[in-house]
């Protein structure tokens, strides 16, 4: 019996900026795979007929003299149709890729893009939830792939190209095996309830244990060292609040305020979607992104609550 041909778009872009709606692609690269195996490849730079913004610039190293004589938007975007298709598109953190072609797209033909998403990255989180990194590098060094020029469209297309196939056997693997739970779907919602019940109690009883060790300390205790060498020792570190008003200038001007301060990005979102600002403060507040990503999570709704958890 012949073999179903499965064909898949692996892509991904440069931009001048993170704001889809204002930004446009510097770059444009695609693979088509075949069943896995690399069978066609495309890639452009295009003029985006305005500024690259520095922070882009100093991701991708594309400079506005690189793209001058690079097809405009309108000359390119039928191309890139034409090579995507109407096939899954693949990309690591595909949200960001998506967004751009889909709003070039409706400038350039009055519509925007169906095509099927298909984020590597959040297949690579379910595969791999012990990483402390999901991003493109992590993915192909998992996979003995060398991503080499790291931050251009076709070099990060190749190695995910390359990468995505080995990912998509143990991911597909993983969605046979869960599917097969489905009919089970009940008992696995009450055993996961007592899993989460066991995870708080073994959380509380490792805080009766330390503070037990606690005690032990302060009653003049010395450390303790178990029979596969780890050592049981007691510190103390002060910590102090510090009035950010007076200190910001100093953390500014000496290059820490950054690392000193974290921004609350969900205040931020909400902010920029709401109605306290003008429209000038709103658009500056948007140039300021620097990355696009879209997390989804289920929910426990307690008996007598109405809030999530």
């Amino acid at each position: 019996m012949k073999r179903k041909k499965i064909i898949e778009i692996v892509l991904d872009i440069e931009t001048t900026g993170l704001d889809f709606t204002r930004e446009k692609m510097v770059e444009f690269a695609a693979v088509r795979l075949e069943n896995g195996k690399i069978k066609d490849e495309f890639q452009t730079l295009i003029n985006p007929q305005q500024h690259i913004r520095h922070s882009s610039y100093e991701i991708h190293h594309i400079s506005e003299d690189m793209v001058k004589d690079a097809p405009t938007e309108e000359e390119i975007m039928p191309k890139i149709m034409e090579f995507i298709g109407d096939y899954p598109i693949v990309g690591h953190n595909v949200i960001f890729d998506y967004s751009f072609i889909n709003e070039a797209s409706k400038r350039v033909f009055g519509h925007g893009i169906n095509n099927q998403k298909i984020d590597s990255q959040q297949m690579f989180k379910e595969i791999a939830p012990d990483l402390e990194s999901h991003g493109l590098s992590a993915l192909t060094q998992r996979f003995g792939v060398e991503l080499v020029n790291h931050h251009r469209a076709m070099a990060d297309t190749m190695g995910l190209a390359l990468a995505y196939p080995k990912l998509k056997k143990l991911y597909m693997q993983k969605y046979d095996w869960q599917s097969k739970q489905l009919d089970n779907i009940e008992y696995l919602f009450e055993r996961y309830l007592r899993i989460q019940q066991s995870v708080v109690t073994q959380q509380a009883e490792l805080q009766d244990l330390r503070t037990i060790f606690k005690l032990y300390f302060d009653l003049g205790g010395q450390p303790i060292t178990s029979t596969t060498g780890e050592t049981l020792v007691y510190q103390a570190k002060q910590s102090f609040c510090y009035d950010f008003e007076k200190i910001k200038d100093i953390l500014n001007e000496i290059g820490a305020l950054r690392k000193a301060v974290k921004l609350n990005n969900a205040f931020v979102d909400r902010l920029v979607s709401g109605q306290a600002l003008d429209e000038e403060k709103r658009n500056v507040i948007k140039d300021a992104r620097h990355e696009i990503s879209e997390t989804k999570n289920i929910q426990v709704i307690k008996v007598g609550n109405n809030n999530g958890q």
